[in-house]
């Protein structure tokens, strides 16, 4: 799917709330979760076009919280409830893209920070080699073997 296609799937997908958002919007919100996942347009994976479909659409919400922020009295509820949902909406949807990531680490490899990618992979450090004080090569000795198994702290 191409930019231009997805910005105007958001606005389908927004519906009634399009009214208060302008084209500049879309753009910034496409371009802000291209951001946030790493991911460039055309995307064409189910998974990350779910994603950065979710991410841009959790923009969005953004936008329009900040604007009823903006607008907040609190003697007027209905106001007040608006503000309210879109908090909860932001970080319902939050929480949920922290746990694709967790779940998926694969997918976010190329996004700077937001994945452990040494944690996945796994390191060792060591020259290979180890002498006794004396200088003898005791790199072979079965007390040297370097272990892979993965300890769990």
């Amino acid at each position: 799917m191409d930019v231009y296609a997805f910005m105007d799937l958001l606005q389908v997908e927004v519906k009634g709330l399009s009214r208060y958002l302008s084209e500049d919007d879309y753009q910034n919100a496409t371009n802000d979760a291209m951001r946030e996942t790493g991911w460039v347009f055309p995307v064409v994976a189910d998974f990350r076009l779910l994603w950065i479909k979710q991410r841009a659409k959790r923009n969005l919400f953004f936008y329009l919280f900040t604007e009823s922020a903006h607008k907040f009295k609190y003697e007027q509820i209905n106001l007040q409830h608006r503000f309210e949902h879109y908090n909860i909406i932001i970080a319902n949807m939050d929480k949920a893209f922290k746990n694709a990531m967790e779940d998926h680490p694969e997918e976010f490899l190329d996004v700077t920070g937001m994945t452990d990618t040494v944690g996945m992979m796994g390191t060792k450090i060591d020259a290979g080699f180890g002498y006794s004080p004396a200088g003898e090569d005791i790199t072979y000795l079965p007390e040297n073997e370097i272990n892979f198994v993965p300890r769990k702290d």
